[in-house]
């Protein structure tokens, strides 16, 4: 029976390059594997086919010759029986992970005991901004895994040892022929720690593991911003019949201020100033996020939005002695409930004011509504 054509084979035009060479033959290795069609002899002699078509194309002096001479380039053994000569091995290795790499743990080669590593924790954690400035030492409970103090994390009653597992002799890892192909899986009777408990302590049911409160210390340090993740190695879930812990992560979370505003390393601050003071010009005083007072000079005509600056008041800086700056910006606060006596004081003061000099940013805008309204009716 006449072979047939390699490309027809894979599916893929005579002028396919290497990557649709490999995404043809990766679709077509794993529709007709035998270990997902036991016992059905066409996938097999199928597969055997697919894998033959890609190891002559994928090798570019072997797909030159089967370009120019057809099937008859490997008559006399250059493709070995079948295809499946001493380079069958480097035309399936390339994509064997990406097919088949939930089969062999996660990609990783080789056997060995698994050592039911302790599962990773996520702890949320709001802090003020006064303890993201100064750094803070906080204490926290964490619900988790601990180890059974009855077994000390073994899993075993009465201090006896687990035994080695009968079915994978200790490695963690068996393995399954089918056909000409050897696939490597967990061990289904220690799941992977390559022990068994024969006789399971009754605290924690042979896990080696109980459910626990801890209170842990965690220190906060100064200038942590918000959405920081903080790791505390080991102080995960702990492993699985004593093996080694997880890890704990925790994200902070920085809560809003009363009065300050965080913008990475500045602090901002909105104060009202009495519209005298704004007038006339003076000194006020400010808080700043350490908790001293701070004082401004304000100069006379000072108007709402004005900003600023105190260099070296601001938020301390993550692994640093600096801190940034703050920034003040003023609004003048408008007199209410006045008195007959202020009220004729603010009269009288209007009054005397009768040119633009006092009040030019309102003189000059109204004066172009002016403009604007003449224009319109004219």
């Amino acid at each position: 029976m006449a072979k047939e054509d390699y490309y027809r084979t894979l599916g893929v035009a005579r002028d396919a390059d290497k990557e649709k060479l490999k995404k043809a033959y990766r679709t077509l290795a794993m529709k007709y594997h035998p270990d997902r069609n036991p016992g059905d002899s066409e996938a097999e002699r199928k597969f055997k086919e697919i894998n033959e078509a890609y190891e002559v194309l994928k090798d570019e002096q072997k797909r030159a010759a089967y370009d120019r001479f057809g099937h008859a380039a490997f008559e006399q053994g250059g493709g070995g029986e079948g295809g499946f000569g001493p380079g069958f091995g480097t035309g399936f290795a390339d994509i064997f992970e990406e097919m088949f790499g939930e089969f062999m743990g996660g990609g990783r080669r080789g056997g060995g005991r698994a050592h039911g590593r302790g599962g990773d924790l996520r702890y949320n954690l709001e802090v003020t901004l006064d303890q993201a400035f100064a750094g803070a030492k906080l204490t926290i409970d964490v619900p988790t895994q601990t180890n059974c103090e009855t077994c000390h994390g073994t899993g075993s009653a009465g201090g006896s040892a687990p035994e080695t597992c009968g079915t994978c002799r200790g490695i963690g890892r068996v393995r399954s022929q089918s056909g000409f192909f050897t696939v490597e899986r967990t061990c289904p009777t220690c799941g992977g720690s390559g022990q068994v408990i024969r006789d399971p302590c009754r605290g924690c049911r042979g896990t080696g593991r109980v459910q626990k409160q801890r209170s842990l210390a965690v220190g906060i340090p100064a200038g942590v911003e918000d959405g920081t993740r903080i790791r505390l190695a080991g102080e995960g879930e702990a492993g699985l019949r004593g093996g080694p812990p997880g890890d704990l992560y925790i994200f902070v979370t920085v809560s809003p201020h009363r009065v300050f505003r965080r913008d990475g390393s500045e602090i901002h601050c909105r104060v009202p100033i009495p519209m005298t003071a704004a007038a006339l010009g003076g000194t006020i005083e400010v808080p700043t996020i350490s908790g001293e007072r701070a004082r401004i000079s304000v100069g006379p005509g000072t108007q709402t939005g004005e900003v600023f600056r105190l260099r070296g008041k601001g938020m301390s800086i993550l692994r640093s002695h600096a801190r940034g700056d703050m920034f003040v910006e003023v609004f003048v606060e408008t007199p209410v409930s006045l008195n007959e006596r202020q009220k004729k004081l603010l009269q009288d003061f209007d009054a005397a004011c009768s040119n633009d000099k006092q009040s030019p940013e309102s003189h000059g805008f109204f004066a172009k509504v002016k403009e604007l309204w003449d224009d319109l009716t004219d």
